[in-house]
């Protein structure tokens, strides 16, 4: 009862080493987003409600139960509209609990306990929300739903790439210090060997996206815009090596910006996915509400290659956002949290007694900023929502999804934000040398 009611997130410590009390409530958080997920997983998967109507009395039309017919629309529990559903569901828990959580500056504030403990309750309004959000009526709640998912994915993106940045940076400056320390040539062959699949991964990718997403006549807009990216990926890889770049960074190199580019292809890929011209897009779909294929198309899988990488790529960013502060004070400032954790004291407490549990390192100040993080699963229920449904649009009849240009914009001036800030990084210290980009 402890667990589920009280103020400490003792869910995890039964199997978990001592633990920072932020830590868990963070990793608690990302597991409703999860959990969330594969619910939207198994609503949009093919065939289930042809499962679901064999339940006797589940369905409309699948026969009775005791005499009692049932007057459950299926349908309507399924496909891209319950996946906006509980798209929205999601972000309204975390949106409420961003408004709750605002100006928490310790574990002193009472709204601490809410953030950091009443697991079961946070559950019961997770539940309480989703089943009020199938309560509401379709008119225009998909088509304007669907703006709000762009603008949220837009801006998960630009986060992705934050974190990427970040990641990418501590990664080369980790190898290049172990090389520095233990004088083995064995850390630059590495650091080499990485880069040089990653620039030849992007080189293949951007082969195969010439070849099948262009023809010899005709899809200009997708030889321009891998065109572009190439173009872009080129200029941010040799500003990376520039002298003057490698004074004021010693740390920086190709690493990232293999790593950069190579992401960069896969959002032009996604991006190429989206062009709604059938003879310039080989994975383009065009589906009903039901999941079965038109008429006029030949039937395709739902998931295509692209889906499936940007939920890998979500699934790991959450995790990243929930687990890690970063090593660079930029950054922390940036994403709101903390360098180095509070209340050491209670660690030391918590290691002598060798006890499993969950200490609190946030009573002289939080170790992230509890409205942001909150804004940022809600940024990424939104991208998840529009990853599970292809980015694609419903029509006014709420019948056909068609895949627009919104999509693909969106998704190629993430892209060149992404090169921006990245290129940025690069040449901030000789842009602004009295800042310290250490």
């Amino acid at each position: 009862v402890s667990c589920l009611c009280g103020s400490a997130p003792c869910l995890l410590c039964g199997c978990c080493p001592s633990t920072k009390n932020s830590t868990i409530s963070r990793l608690l958080f990302t597991f409703f987003l999860f959990l969330g997920t594969l619910v939207s997983i198994i609503m949009i998967i093919p065939g289930v409600e042809k499962e679901l109507h064999k339940l006797p009395g589940f369905c409309e039309g699948s026969g009775s139960v005791l005499g009692v017919q049932t007057h459950v629309d299926c349908s309507s529990f399924l496909g891209h509209k319950a996946v906006y559903r509980m798209g929205f569901a999601m972000a309204a828990f975390f949106f409420l609990f961003a408004v709750i959580m605002v100006c928490v500056r310790s574990s002193k504030d009472p709204r601490a306990a809410v953030q950091n403990g009443f697991w079961f309750f946070k559950f019961l309004v997770l539940v309480g929300i989703t089943v009020g959000a199938f309560y509401i009526p379709d008119g225009a709640f998909t088509s304007v739903w669907f703006y709000f998912g762009v603008v949220g994915s837009f801006l998960f993106i630009l986060i992705q790439l934050i974190l990427l940045i970040d990641f990418a940076h501590s990664w080369s400056q980790l190898w290049l210090r172990n090389a520095g320390e233990s004088n083995a040539k064995g850390w630059y062959a590495a650091l080499c060997i990485v880069t040089f699949i990653f620039y030849a991964a992007s080189i293949a990718a951007i082969v195969l996206l010439y070849v099948y997403y262009t023809k010899p006549e005709g899809c200009t807009e997708g030889k321009v815009l891998i065109s572009i990216n190439l173009i872009l990926c080129l200029v941010v890889s040799a500003v990376s090596i520039l002298p003057k770049v490698q004074d004021a960074q010693p740390h920086s190199g190709l690493l990232q910006a293999s790593l950069i580019t190579l992401y960069t292809i896969y959002v032009t890929w996604s991006a190429l996915a989206n062009v709604p011209t059938q003879t310039c897009n080989p994975t383009l779909l065009v589906r009903n509400s039901t999941g079965s294929a038109t008429a006029s198309q030949p039937l395709t899988t739902w998931w295509d290659a692209p889906s499936i990488v940007g939920l890998i790529i979500f699934i790991l960013c959450t995790l990243f956002i929930s687990v890690r502060s970063s090593d660079h004070p930029q950054v922390n400032k940036l994403m709101l949290t903390e360098e180095s954790a509070a209340g050491t004291g209670s660690e030391a407490g918590a290691g002598e007694s060798g006890l499993h549990r969950a200490y609190d390192n946030e009573q002289d100040g939080v170790a992230y900023n509890y409205t942001f993080f909150h804004l940022c699963l809600l940024l990424a229920a939104l991208y998840i929502m529009m990853t599970l449904t292809n980015w694609y649009r419903p029509d006014e009849s709420l019948q056909v999804l068609t895949s627009p240009w919104t999509a693909v914009w969106v998704k190629i001036c993430s892209s060149w934000a992404g090169l921006l800030l990245y290129l940025w990084t690069l040449v901030a210290p000789l842009v602004l040398p009295d800042r310290d980009f250490s």
